[in-house]
């Protein structure tokens, strides 16, 4: 039987959530989903839409406090004090809504539930876009995070047995996961974000390598302002695909952050579309169980073309892009300034800044050839 390319929702995650002048959009993966549809994106057998079920407060605790939990819950019912402020709950980037617990294990339940579905072999390729909450730490809110459902999820698959990877592709570091597997070989991190020395969560340095039986498990590319496709296709290419085809892990956690798209308003990396599409095309070619989760994006409009365009390359209906730009244009998609379909247009110009980019990404580059490969027997 053919494994199934899920994607999950629930039209109960296009209600409530974060609050409407809140950066983060709870209605992204909706807008995906309808975009989707509207295309024929789903129009195979093997393609369906899946609806989550919560991550169970027993599965948060496999990496959350009970302290912490028991604050989340106390701060959704209306309970707000100095107590929840020190776990990072009531910020401008952690905003106190209704029913914010039930709504955030509801969300990081679609990343558990296509665990399970990898597990047993019902599917290959699951996309979450509710999903990649990376900043939360275990007794900690942070960067729009509540409950960290990458962690919890990889947890899961190593106790099953799986040898597991996080890739993570979003504009911000993974600290919270990068956190919780700092010390240990059962999950690798490894993460293409911009530098920390001018984006939160200001971690991710090239020589955060992870500790003990950890170290070498944790494998940081942060990435200058400015950086471009070529420069970002290089980074991943020269680390992110070798280490991957070395580990050739059973199960690839891929976070598709849609923020390092020039103009996002909370990033400052100047990526296409394309560059995304063609780094998940080399993914898939690699055949591996895949989990793919949203995180962030922060132009509601392009991440919802960003993610559209690399569902289509899931499943492969990116070789009938043809026909499909044929179907649609930036009307459709309530985009006036372009009409070349889902992709983004060629961005010629780099700002002059092109020869410092690329020095400063060869050297990380260099860096880390020179120090993780070795420990990886590459």
């Amino acid at each position: 039987m053919e494994k199934q390319i899920v994607f999950m929702h629930t039209p109960r995650l296009d209600e409530g959530g974060y609050p409407d002048d809140c950066p983060f959009s709870s209605r992204r993966g909706g807008k995906t989903l309808a975009t989707i549809e509207s295309l024929g994106l789903l129009d195979e057998p093997r393609i369906r839409v899946q609806a989550p079920n919560a991550v169970t407060l027993e599965e948060a605790l496999t990496f959350h406090t009970e302290a912490y939990l028991d604050v989340l819950k106390q701060t959704s019912n209306g309970v707000h004090n100095f107590k929840a402020l020190k776990m990072g709950i009531g910020t401008p980037d952690c905003p106190v809504f209704k029913g914010m617990l039930d709504y955030s294990l509801l969300a990081s339940g679609g990343t558990m539930t296509g665990a399970r579905m990898l597990l047993t072999g019902e599917a290959g390729i699951v996309f979450n876009p509710h999903g990649g909450f990376h900043h939360a730490h275990s007794a900690l809110a942070g960067g729009f995070c509540y409950i960290n459902d990458v962690v919890i999820a990889a947890k899961m698959l190593a106790k099953a047995g799986k040898k597991v990877v996080v890739l993570d592709l979003d504009a911000h570091h993974l600290d919270g996961v990068q956190d919780a597997f700092y010390d240990t070989d059962e999950v690798t991190t490894i993460s293409l974000h911009e530098n920390g020395k001018t984006l939160f969560p200001g971690t991710g340095h090239e020589k955060e390598l992870g500790i003990g039986k950890g170290r070498g498990h944790s494998i940081n590319l942060p990435l200058p302002v400015g950086t471009f496709d070529d420069a970002y296709r290089y980074a991943f290419m020269q680390v992110a695909e070798p280490l991957l085809e070395h580990l050739a892990p059973d199960v690839l956690i891929l976070e598709l952050g849609m923020d390092g798209l020039a103009g996002d308003p909370l990033a400052h990396l100047n990526l296409t579309n394309n560059v995304y599409a063609e780094l998940v095309e080399k993914i898939v070619a690699l055949k591996m169980p895949l989990l793919v989760v949203g995180g962030g994006g922060y132009n509601v409009r392009d991440t919802v073309r960003g993610w559209t365009l690399c569902w289509s390359v899931l499943t492969g209906a990116v070789q009938d892009e043809m026909a499909l730009m044929a179907g649609m244009g930036g009307v459709m998609l309530q985009n006036t300034a372009w009409f070349g379909g889902l992709r983004d247009r060629t961005l010629l110009s780099h700002g002059g800044y092109r020869e410092d980019v690329e020095k400063e990404i060869a050297r990380v580059v260099r860096f880390i050839k020179d120090t993780v490969f070795p420990i990886h027997d590459i």
